[in-house]
């Protein structure tokens, strides 16, 4: 039986899935693979672990997969997607296809078809295909300039909201869940602390707060959540408008991808209606959709499935 390897490699988690010609039959998660976020030695570690549990628990070995596809974010580069195809070749010894997470999202939510996805994970970007085969990319920019609605940019903003919070409130804002819950997952004990962590050299891991805010039920989260998914509903009607705009009668299909939108729900409200306030004939797909199932999709059509 031929198998075949789809691969999400992001900026928290790296997933494996390993399939037949129609069904996933394992897969396997691992820690980040952004080759540009965590450096080459912490990717090749993930992916190289996420490979061999998945295979591991499909009962088979690297040497059997007959085609792998990995969708990573920045993959698209030409010298990165050449790193991590290097990389893979090291444990698979068949074909490895390269290419950015966007295109194994879009297909893994409309196939051939056509369609808008936004992605917010570590980071964020919105891409789409029109029915003429047409593409446009939006957002996708970098956490030092862009991402918004992202983890990156939900813990960097909600970091600054508590900090303004506290110039208005002083001390009062301590006893809130959010601030604890900052506190928390960065190891420290104060408002300086945390402003000084939140300046130092080299970053720190923003998107780590992402949960804590998350499951916050702090005013200021939900202001902050609820403005990181209205950034995504912005970047969504950008992408539409360029690849839609012609056939103004047409719904708009839209589907979410990533860990914002799946632990979120806040997110995926506020997104809603942001996208159909600013594009009203737009169709938000319910279910987040996973990117692996692209990757694999993709991997058996370069095989000949």
């Amino acid at each position: 039986m031929p198998y075949y390897l789809g691969i999400d490699g992001g900026g928290t988690k790296t997933t494996c899935a390993v399939g037949d010609a129609t069904h996933v039959l394992a897969s396997a998660t691992a820690g980040p693979s952004n080759i540009v976020r965590v450096g080459e030695a912490q990717t090749r570690q993930s992916l190289t672990h996420a490979v061999r549990q998945a295979c591991a628990a499909c009962g088979i070995t690297p040497d059997q997969v007959l085609r792998t596809c990995v969708g990573a974010s920045g993959a698209a580069r030409p010298e990165l997607g050449a790193i991590l195809r290097s990389i893979l070749a090291e444990i698979l010894p068949s074909p490895i296809d390269v290419v950015g997470d966007m295109e194994t999202s879009l297909e893994a939510a409309f196939g051939d078809g056509s369609g808008v996805i936004v992605i917010a994970g570590t980071g964020s970007i919105s891409y789409g295909r029109n029915r003429k085969g047409k593409t446009f990319r939006a957002g996708g920019w970098g956490f030092e300039i862009g991402d918004e609605g992202s983890a990156h940019w939900i813990g960097r903003v909600a970091v600054s909201a508590l900090l303004r919070a506290s110039d208005l409130k002083g001390e009062a804002v301590l006893s809130a869940s959010l601030s604890k819950a900052l506190f928390k997952t960065w190891g420290v004990a104060s408002l300086p602390d945390l402003a000084r962590a939140a300046n130092s050299i080299p970053p720190p891991d923003f998107a780590a707060l992402f949960p804590a805010v998350a499951g916050s039920d702090d005013d200021l989260a939900r202001q902050v959540l609820g403005r990181a998914g209205r950034e995504l509903g912005d970047l969504a009607s950008v992408v539409i408008q360029r690849l839609f705009a012609e056939d103004d009668r047409c719904s708009v299909p839209v589907a979410m991808i990533g860990g914002v939108f799946r632990h979120a729900a806040l997110v995926r409200e506020a997104f809603y209606n942001e996208t159909q306030k600013l594009v009203p004939r737009v169709r938000v797909l319910e279910e987040v959709v996973d990117p692996v199932e692209g990757a694999l999709r993709m991997a058996r059509k370069a095989a000949g499935v």
